[in-house]
């Protein structure tokens, strides 16, 4: 683990505002839990005694475990809310939610929300570090922390190499977490789809955008695959998913455009036979369960260094 670089951010509530130098640092740190999966004893002493609310007010299995497991990993208690269960479906505010949650000693917050700014706003109303697991279509920092930290595992530098995004990007929170977190540590990124799908207006983030399939694929080193964002369109902006995927789902002829050591991404859930056939996903180019694995050691990090500096801070005020 690297030690000339200081991490001083108690919350994680985007990649957008993160420098390249933050970014490397959360993998480094990422890397060195990864050694520890496969001792006999998993468990760490870093969090011993706190306790880790995950506040998940849309469905997720794959955060939402992955957050429970690192947790645990670090030996923090894990108190775990879903929308379903929570006092918010008796009309109790967002606010009144998480402090009652910080009342009850909670020392950290994972929060995924359906609406866009959430965890920058529990950030402003608690006095507690505030970790976003997905927020509306803004932002889902810890998939693309473990996309980059995945895509590095598997392909090595990320600076000058080329990743094309591939599916529903105008909704999708994964994806602009990823295309700010892959320019920021040097690639390429194409985003690729139908037009609706796929406006002009991702160029500002520094993103290639295509609508040609073939050409997306045929240099890039991985292809990231997305699912249509169903609960976030207000209409379908395509015919039907069956014109979808015979013009861009990941089939096998499509695959033999990519380079014969490009890899196969999908940060899930997957719909097999729309944005990609089963035996892809399946495949030996798949990193796909890769990527959950790596999701640990990611959030892992994330848990600790946030409440690192948030230790450091309240020392800091304390003097």
């Amino acid at each position: 683990m690297k030690t000339e670089f200081e991490w001083t951010r108690r919350n994680l509530i985007g990649i957008e505002n993160l420098s390249p130098e933050e970014l490397t640092f959360i993998l480094d740190t990422a890397v060195s839990f990864k050694r520890t999966f496969d001792r006999k004893n998993k468990k760490l002493p870093s969090l011993r005694g706190k306790v880790i609310a995950n506040l998940f007010l849309e469905p997720s299995t794959r955060t939402r475990v992955a957050f429970e497991v690192a947790a645990n990993r670090l030996s923090a208690d894990v108190l775990t809310v879903s929308g379903s269960s929570s006092s918010i479906v008796k009309g109790e505010t967002l606010r009144d939610t998480a402090q009652n949650i910080e009342a009850l000693k909670a020392d950290m917050i994972v929060i995924r929300h359906s609406s866009a700014g959430s965890p920058h706003y529990l950030s402003q109303v608690v006095d507690i570090p505030i970790i976003n697991a997905g927020d509306g279509a803004h932002e889902h920092p810890t998939q693309a922390l473990l996309d980059c930290f995945t895509l590095r595992e598997k392909i090595g530098d990320l600076r000058g190499r080329k990743v094309a995004i591939l599916g529903d990007i105008l909704f999708s929170r994964v994806a602009r977490s990823n295309i700010w977190a892959l320019r920021k540590l040097g690639a390429h990124v194409t985003v690729v789809g139908p037009s609706t799908l796929v406006p002009e207006t991702f160029m500002s983030m520094g993103a290639e955008v295509s609508h040609d399939l073939r050409s997306a694929l045929t240099d890039a080193d991985a292809v990231m695959l997305l699912r249509i964002q169903h609960e976030r369109q207000s209409q379908m902006h395509f015919p039907s998913l069956g014109e979808y995927t015979s013009m861009f789902g990941l089939n096998q002829e499509r695959s033999s455009w990519l380079k014969p050591d490009a890899i196969i991404m999908h940060p899930g859930p997957i719909n097999r036979g729309v944005e990609v056939d089963s035996d892809l996903a399946d495949s030996d180019r798949s990193v796909i369960l890769d990527q959950v694995t790596n999701g640990i050691a990611v959030r892992m990090a994330v848990l600790y260094l946030c409440a690192s500096a948030n230790e450091w801070q309240k020392r800091k005020e304390s003097l």
